[in-house]
């Protein structure tokens, strides 16, 4: 029998990709709602009930309110906002980050989504505070630069306008007020005592994400070496299926010198790459921001729970 989904705010970004990767599997059976009825509470609150899982693709109110819809306790609500990622009594959805976090996702009936900079930060630095290369109390910076579409439809809409002004064909520094929504699962997540200096970019390209984060070796406890790092974060993701660490020092690793940050579009996988040299080192997560960043995170969760093939309707 297959399992039914619904989509709660299915004509979004991240419910339009949710709906691509679910497209042609024969053991799911997607719900669908009466467009007229999209936002009526007890249209939506028989859809939400009627499932075995329940993708909350909302902002974070509508999605707080969708999921208070849910009475059905055998309902699986996986939750794409902001809203519930800090909640004790939600799974965080990010699987590769140890034992713990794929064991609760395989149980749990609440699973809060990965913010998209935020499951690559984490995916770089929450092995590195694991094997203690970084002490908790450290008080860390990274840099990320993705594409427009993680902002959404109106962003979307902005960027791809045949009359878009020209300023957008600049990368555009923003959350310039250092409280952007992704740092409180960076902290928690990654076993930090502080949230770190985070420096968001948005670029004139649809999708894509890499995460860089800075090491200054010598301040760190047993000044590890570059070698030291990667062997950590090689170790860590030993057998995992979207994440690879990626050779150290292979010069494939780029395009002519240069990352690449789209090489990952379209799939749900994560590049894990350390540069450096003696004194410094920057560990750079890779993915695309719509796939392991968003719908193909959520989908991957979906699958741990459900006990399916956890590749199901994603690539790598």
């Amino acid at each position: 029998m297959a399992h039914k989904v619904f989509i709660d705010g299915s004509e979004g970004t991240t419910g339009l990709q949710i709906h691509e990767r679910l497209a042609g599997r024969e053991d799911l059976e997607v719900i669908q709602i009466d467009p007229e009825l999209r936002k009526d509470p007890a249209a939506r609150a028989a859809c939400l009930n009627a499932a075995d899982v329940a993708f909350l693709c909302l902002p974070d109110a509508a999605a707080q309110e969708s999921a208070a819809l849910v009475t059905n306790p055998d309902t699986v609500v996986i939750d794409a906002s902001t809203a519930h990622r800090m909640h004790p009594d939600w799974a965080y959805g990010l699987p590769e980050l140890g034992a713990a976090f794929r064991e609760r996702l395989t149980t749990a009936n609440r699973i809060a989504n990965i913010g998209c900079h935020a499951g690559a930060f984490l995916l770089g630095v929450t092995p590195l505070v694991a094997a203690g290369i970084i002490p908790t109390d450290t008080r860390m910076s990274c840099f990320s630069i993705t594409g427009y579409s993680g902002g959404g439809k109106k962003m979307i809409a902005e960027f791809e306008a045949a009359d878009r002004p020209a300023t957008l064909n600049s990368p555009r520094l923003y959350a310039l007020g250092l409280t952007h929504k992704h740092l409180p699962e960076m902290k928690q997540h990654s076993g930090l005592q502080h949230a770190p200096l985070f420096n968001p970019v948005v670029g004139c390209f649809r999708q894509g994400l890499a995460v860089t984060v800075p090491l200054h070796l010598p301040t760190l406890p047993g000044k590890p070496t570059v070698a030291a790092v990667h062997a950590a974060l090689s170790a860590a993701y030993a057998g995992q299926t979207f994440v690879r660490v990626m050779p150290l020092g292979d010069p494939a690793n780029l395009d002519g010198g240069f990352l690449d940050v789209q090489a990952n579009n379209g799939t749900n996988r994560a590049d894990v790459m350390v540069f450096g040299h003696d004194e410094q080192a920057e560990v750079v997560v890779r993915i695309d921001n719509l796939g392991k960043g968003a719908s193909g995170s959520a989908v991957q969760c979906m699958n741990l729970r459900l006990g399916l093939d956890e590749m199901a309707g994603l690539t790598v």
